[in-house]
């Protein structure tokens, strides 16, 4: 009862404790300061427990670690935990917890000490401590054959090659005796073993303590008595030697190549040539054109794919590494997913991104030194194996060849070259050495690193078999000299990227096939345009003149076969790799897009002459705005006399209609804003731009936690040629069909403009070729009242006169022209005297000579082209014809204008070719050019949209503003009155 009683009591009183407690907590919040095991002083150490420092005790020391603390030197442990003093001349036992007369002295450390081959005993058998501690020999004589082991508390069986060589532990001469084996090597390739590394980017050979305490003992191991841990330590010194072979130094790789001939016998591991039992497979043979035959012997004997199905399932590389420690001990198996052999850190998605097949991956990152030697102390081996699942339902593992871009082959790198015969292939490879960069010791801070700066591993698609069928993949390795300085701030860049590839010659001549024969079209067509312009100029001359315009002609032809080729083989491209299920086709490589990227840019700089060309005959075009209108009389009252007199004639049509053309002269068949923005919306918020990576992936969204592969140069100007080309055609389809229709046609409405104002418009853009717009009244005259004008509406909508054409009963109004030499010379005289003055002086400014100078060469003008197309000329007459369709097809004229002019009829107002509106094939194209080019050099689609719209812009005011001064100093109207 009084148990329970106090029980209770003892409960409310903790009770009690504790909502007190809290209710401080409430009050105040406790914090620790933060103490770090760098804070703590010389004789404090680092108590885990409430992670601060705290003061070792009286005759102790914090640790080697600095977590405990222990006795100071000749101290001793005693049941409470302190330290005592042994006595003078006694040591301290090996345990720790007692004191013991030592026969031969003391160590620094307080312990009794040994003279070298003897061990210490302290103990009885049964654990009863000695009165003086012993020193005892090892019984180095057979059958006992010991010797000290390396902590020298023991006696250990001597090692079996002492005891084979001697029958004793002594390795005598002459016999070496070299970490732990004892060997003969006089007259061997042992005994001239090089101890030295040789850095070739650097030009630094260096004596690495790795190699002087592991190589001869290796390679002695390995050759006497077949270690298989030996084997495989001096195959990793080998690796680290950059697989280098000579035939004249007895380096690691030249005394593992000693070993695998001199073992010849003991033949192979899994019918592998070139792996021998008990070594390790690091080398294919150095025969020329072995290299060749390794890869594209046998391909793979299984499918990839795109898109699981049911009979193909393989969608993603299956790579295993066989991991391998720097002494020559297996590891482990481990799959490359999840970064195994990617420097570069990164979520796991990403790195395992890099084993969809297909997928393009690239990833490069600056790391520092110090962080490699941390994250490797020593390094690791890989042999990578691709798995695969072989009929039988077994997996099976085929090696994975490796170009050591490093490897010198009697001190030449035969793996940097393209020739595939001289490669010399190897297996195994390693990511960071910092154990054969130390001179003088294991744990000082190495000299020189070395690092794999760059893996590559290179996925060949077997051509023609279009089932995802892939050679052995190579991996192709390059490592990096780096002699370290500054470990905290020094940085090496590191990269590893999986590729793609296929025979391409195919398609590469097959394009270059294309631009061949088009090309020698493209001279056709350029030497009819060329006579078609020689035509036209009135010219039958072959002068430089005429060869310098078949240039430009062809230029513009070659210009439009570079631009189909290259936009076929983008779209092409696009389809065929992003659309296949079973692969049958892979993307070039970049440096395969060289010669696509070429021909981009030449159809670029050819477009750009084309139409640099096109707008400066568009700036200096002939044109001649012919009034029809008469003038009327007019009756005046004056003191009372009643006279008759011709009312001037109004120019306010005549500036009208100037004012008209001037707008029109850079109207398009599409809106060129929308045109950019239309495109940069699909491509940068719809995710059309995601088509462009070298992935499989045909999905317009991508989590931004995926990888994104790399951009192809031709996907990219595929997809935006693509976009453009669609958006721009149907734009013209729907201002054509819709717009022109039903909302505005700002060329057919000139056209009805100029009949209803009484103005005709001659347009000259050669010496004899030309169009004229008919704009005659068919109510004799313009110049009247809205009243008579709406009058004269409405008889012609109710059919109560003639028609608007040239001749009786005909309404075509728009014609091309083709002038005769005699008509054209008319027309420069006349025209010379109208332009000399480069158009009217300035109001106010200009004297009256000048100006009525300007009045008559307009007026006289104007009588001799009403007159002309009056036929009141005999001598300059003309006639109106059709084109034949042959003409038509080929744009030119085969009949030559002799002694009368010819008016073509043209019913698709083909005036507009002087108009940004009749070229809109060229400037569409140019702009798709433009904009490509751009961003293939930026790679930015927002940069290409911006430059692009201001490109645009930056032509629409120049043709308008040099527009606008020709159209002054060729008709004589006031620039000011052309808003």
């Amino acid at each position: 009862m009084e148990t329970g009683k106090r029980y209770c009591q003892d409960w409310i009183s903790r009770y009690v404790f504790l909502c007190f407690t809290a209710l401080l907590g409430l009050c105040h919040t406790v914090s620790i300061t933060l103490q770090l095991p760098t804070d703590c002083g010389f004789q404090e150490f680092y108590d885990r427990g409430n992670l601060s420092c705290a003061k070792c005790a009286n005759n102790q020391k914090p640790s080697h670690g600095g977590f405990s603390c222990v006795c100071l030197s000749g101290y001793k442990l005693n049941s409470t935990g302190s330290c005592e003093k042994c006595p003078e001349n006694m040591g301290v036992t090996t345990d720790g917890w007692s004191c013991i007369k030592c026969p031969s002295g003391l160590h620094p450390d307080g312990h009794c000490l040994c003279p070298t081959g003897k061990i210490l005993v302290e103990r009885e058998r049964n654990g009863s401590l000695l009165l003086e501690a012993e020193c005892i020999h090892c019984d180095g004589t057979d059958p006992a054959l010991t010797a000290p082991n390396i902590l020298g508390n023991r006696c250990e069986r001597c090692h079996p090659t002492v005891i084979n060589r001697s029958n004793s532990c002594n390795c005598s001469q002459p016999n070496i005796l070299t970490g732990g084996i004892c060997y003969n090597a006089a007259g061997s390739l042992l005994s001239r073993a090089l101890l030295t590394v040789r850095y070739s980017q650097l030009g630094i050979t260096l004596r690495s303590e790795w190699f002087a305490v592991h190589l001869q003992t290796s390679a002695a191991a390995c050759l006497l008595y077949s270690n298989q841990s030996a084997c495989q330590a001096l195959g990793n010194m080998c690796v680290l030697n950059m697989h280098t072979i000579s035939t004249a130094n007895a380096d690691a790789c030249g005394l593992f190549q000693y070993i695998f001939t001199s073992t010849a016998g003991l033949g192979t591991t899994r019918f592998f040539s070139f792996w021998r039992t008990n070594l390790p497979w690091l080398f294919y043979g150095d025969q020329p054109g072995l290299a060749l035959r390794t890869l594209t012997s046998a391909p793979v004997p299984t499918s990839f794919t795109f898109k699981e199905s049911n009979e193909v399932q393989n969608t993603k590389l299956q790579f295993l590494a066989a991991v391998y420690n720097i002494h020559g001990d297996f590891l482990e198996w481990n799959t490359l997913q999840g970064g195994l052999l990617q420097l570069c850190p990164d979520t796991t998605v990403r790195l395992d991104a890099a084993y969809d097949f297909g997928t393009t991956y690239q990833q490069n990152c600056d790391i520092t030194v110090s962080k490699m030697l941390r994250d490797y102390p020593e390094p690791l081996f890989y042999d990578v194996y691709l798995t695969y699942l072989g009929t039988d339902g077994q997996k099976h593992l085929l090696p994975v060849p490796v170009l050591n871009l490093n490897l010198q082959y009697n001190e030449m790198f035969v793996n940097q070259g393209d020739n595939v015969n001289n490669w010399i292939l190897s297996r195994r490879i390693f990511l960071v050495d910092t154990v054969s960069g130390r001179e003088n010791s294991l744990t000082s801070l190495p000299r020189l690193l070395r690092i794999a700066k760059k893996i590559t591993i290179s996925i060949r698609l077997v051509p023609d078999t279009y089932k995802g069928i892939i050679y052995p993949p190579l991996m192709i390795v390059e490592y990096a000299d780096v002699q370290i300085q500054n470990p905290e701030s020094q940085t090496v860049r590191v990269s590893f990227s999986i590729h793609y590839e296929m025979k391409q010659s195919d398609s590469l001549r097959h394009t270059d096939v294309a631009i061949g024969v088009l090309g020698g079209l493209a001279v056709l067509w350029s030497l009819l345009k060329t006579a078609s312009w020689k035509r036209r100029i009135g010219s039958s001359f072959i002068d430089l003149q005429a060869v310098i315009h078949f240039l430009i002609f062809y230029a513009g032809v070659l210009g439009d076969v570079f631009f189909i080729v290259t936009v076929g083989t983008g779209f092409y491209w696009l389809v065929l790799f992003k659309g296949q299920q079973y692969v049958s086709v892979l993307l070039p490589l970049p440096e395969d897009e060289h010669n696509f990227i070429s021909y981009v840019w030449c159809a670029f700089a050819l477009k750009a002459l084309q139409f640099l060309h096109k707008l400066s005959l568009q700036l200096s075009v002939d044109i001649f705005f012919i009034d029809w209108e008469r003038p009327k009389g007019k009756t005046q009252h004056s003191e009372g006399k009643v006279k008759s007199s011709a009312a001037p004639v109004s120019i306010w049509r005549t500036y009208f209609i100037a004012n008209e053309w001037n707008e029109i002269q850079t109207v398009r068949k599409i809106s060129p804003t929308f045109q950019v923005l239309a495109v940069l919306f699909f491509l940068e918020i719809v995710g059309f731009k995601n088509l462009s990576l070298m992935d499989p992936s045909s999905s317009l969204s991508r989590n931004a936690k995926d990888y994104l592969a790399p951009w192809s140069c031709i996907l990219r100007f595929g997809v935006s040629t693509a976009l453009w080309l669609a958006i721009g055609c149907l734009q013209m389809l729907f201002f054509s069909v819709f717009y022109e229709r039903y909302v505005e046609d700002k060329i057919r409405q000139f056209v009805d403009l100029c009949s209803m104002g009484n103005i005709s418009v001659f347009v000259l853009t050669h010496k004899c070729f030309g169009y004229y717009i008919h704009g005659r009244s068919v109510h004799g005259h313009a110049d009247t009242n809205m009243e008579e004008m709406n009058q004269n509406l409405k008889r012609e909508a109710e059919n109560m006169c003639s028609q608007r054409g040239l001749q009786p009963n005909a309404d075509i109004q728009t014609f091309q022209i083709s002038i005769s030499t005699r008509a054209r010379t008319h027309f420069d005289q006349i025209h010379e005297s109208l332009t000399k003055k480069r158009g009217p002086s300035r109001f106010l400014q200009g004297t009256s000579a000048t100006s009525d100078m300007n009045t008559r060469a307009y007026n006289t003008m104007n009588k001799f082209l009403t007159s002309f197309i009056d036929h009141a000329f005999k001598e300059v007459d003309y006639y109106v014809k059709d084109k034949m369709l042959l003409e038509r097809l080929l744009g030119m004229e085969f009949m030559e204008p002799m002694d009368k002019s010819i008016f073509y009829n043209d019913e698709r107002h083909s005036f507009s070719n002087v108009l940004f509106y009749g070229n809109e094939s060229t400037l569409l194209t140019f702009d798709t050019l433009f904009f490509c080019v751009v961003d293939l050099t930026s790679q930015n689609f927002v940069l290409a949209a911006v430059l692009t719209y201001i490109q645009q812009e930056f032509f629409r005011l120049l043709r308008n503003a040099v527009g606008k001064k020709n159209l002054v100093s060729k008709t004589l109207i006031d620039e000011r009155f052309l808003i």
